[in-house]
């Protein structure tokens, strides 16, 4: 008996199969082989095409079933994790109105602060524990503004997660926990937050109806069995925003657990059982996977917008031809620590959260020509990075947030021997590596929602720590100084 899971990424849909019983995965498949697009028809815009999700999500299932060699038939569930944040428009015949306006999209960063305002930011706080910022509800009100044509014709919207499991089901569901991604949730009152709606003209008819994380979701249809070559009749029986799937994925589920993942965007994401925000909204309050009313569960999320995406940039415009991320790795690692003086502040994809929705650029400062080189650029971004994180770690340090240690899988930056030891260092946490995605997660999930496993330690039994990083003390005082060196330059940016 197998588990499939699909992790709808924005650089790539990734997909898993596992065994159940032995927690082994027996095929994996990334599609496409290289970073799908971001469309930016302005500046600070991000849109992608959500048939070019579905279209990647059958590519992907067709190499796992030829790989994994089993019969379609033995696949028992199908569990679905998603980038978090994206507006998808449906009319009533169930087709997309328009591309998704995505997680890094700025544009509507202007209508979350009004309605903050308008709305009162104390009453923010206490009922959604976030200012409506830059996320769905806020990219929604941008379409009512400024294409009404398209805004008359919604029937339902969706996050990625709940438009590919309307593919396989043709029904149209969300949880609580990703209408609380959205700014949707009132934690107050634990319903639909009408103060944000009223506030925004937005029905309450557009959202759709929830169902449990963890729970049969609605069955795989027979034309879409046909289209991705399984049977009719498997359950999606998960889904969850990638960010909180990373830390189920890493069975971060309770209290004072914090998980951490570094792909095109960077993650550290902390679990508490109040309802805790930051007074400036620079970090933001999820319902986590296993939230339940007897036992709260919410996920703090510290967001970095611009830390894999500025790897892969760096991959493409400046290594040269052949140059894969080991390559540059090794590069990165010939240069000593603060990369001689070079600095880079790595806010190049859309708003920062941290920086209070600020979109301020990614820049490079202090370069000598004499001096620096492609190795320096290279390291000066990896150390920019974890730098960006920290000063966001900061702040969730003020909300009595403890970072000791986290859990990360064993993929994307962190398997950059220099970024896991920075962020190591930087931070002063234990860092654990773990055999696990975001996909492996999602299958997991589905096998908690299909009652294949009883419980969250059965379902973890498979799940290995595969390396620990611990901060190295002799460089601390060089990373410090590299650290003061590079917030100067932040404050001057800010200040700019």
């Amino acid at each position: 008996m197998y588990l499939l899971g699909y992790d709808i990424g924005t650089s790539s849909i990734k997909a898993a199969l596992m065994d159940s019983q032995t927690q082994q995965v027996k095929a994996s498949a990334t599609c496409p082989k290289k970073e799908m697009e971001i469309i930016a028809q302005k500046s600070g815009w991000a849109e992608q095409h959500p048939e070019t999700w579905w279209e990647n999500v059958k590519t992907a299932t067709a190499e796992i079933l030829s790989a994994g060699g089993i019969s379609p038939a033995d696949i028992a569930a199908i569990g679905i994790t998603y980038q978090m944040h994206g507006l998808v428009c449906i009319d009533k015949d169930k087709k997309v109105l328009r591309p998704s306006i995505i997680w890094c999209d700025s544009r509507a960063v202007e209508y979350g602060k009004t309605a903050a305002g308008q709305i009162g930011p104390e009453k923010c706080l206490r009922q959604l524990l976030n200012y409506p910022g830059n996320f769905t509800a806020a990219k929604l009100k941008w379409v009512m503004e400024n294409e009404p044509d398209i805004y008359r014709r919604i029937d339902k919207i969706m996050l990625p997660g709940d438009y590919i499991a309307m593919k396989m089901t043709d029904r149209i569901v969300t949880t609580v926990s990703g209408l609380s991604e959205g700014i949707f949730w009132d934690f107050k009152n634990a319903k639909v937050a009408d103060i944000l709606l009223d506030n925004l003209g937005i029905s309450p008819k557009l959202l759709a109806p929830t169902v449990e994380t963890f729970a049969n979701q609605g069955e795989l249809t027979d034309s879409a069995a046909r289209e991705l070559g399984l049977k009719a009749g498997i359950p999606i029986a998960y889904r969850a925003g990638d960010q909180p799937n990373n830390a189920f994925s890493l069975n971060v589920l309770n209290p004072g657990e914090i998980a951490a993942t570094a792909g095109t965007s960077g993650v550290v994401y902390g679990i508490g059982d109040k309802p805790d925000y930051d007074p400036k909204s620079r970090v933001n309050t999820f319902v986590h996977v296993n939230d339940s009313p007897k036992a709260h569960r919410n996920g703090v999320l510290l967001c970095l917008n611009g830390t894999g995406i500025l790897n892969s940039w760096l991959k493409h415009n400046i290594a040269a031809a052949g140059e894969d991320y080991p390559q540059m790795n090794d590069l990165a690692g010939k240069v000593s620590i603060g990369s001689d003086g070079l600095v880079v502040l790595p806010f190049g994809n859309g708003a920062e959260r941290t920086l209070e929705n600020k979109n301020i650029g990614a820049s490079i400062g202090g370069m000598n020509f004499n001096t620096h080189t492609k190795a320096h650029l290279l390291r000066a971004a990896q150390e920019g990075i974890v730098f960006a994180l920290n000063y966001g770690l900061g702040i969730m340090r003020q909300m009595g947030i403890e970072i000791r240690t986290v859990r990360a899988g064993s993929a994307n930056m962190f398997l950059s021997p220099i970024f896991a030891s920075v962020f190591a260092t930087v931070t002063g946490a234990r860092v654990e590596l773990y055999n696990t995605d975001g996909s492996q997660g999602a299958a997991r999930g589905a096998g908690v929602g299909a009652g294949i496993y009883k419980d969250f330690p059965q379902a973890f039994t498979g799940l290995k720590k595969t390396k620990t990083i611990e901060p190295d003390s002799s460089a601390k005082a060089q990373y410090e100084q590299a650290y003061c060196r590079w917030q100067k330059a932040l404050e001057a940016q800010l200040a700019g």
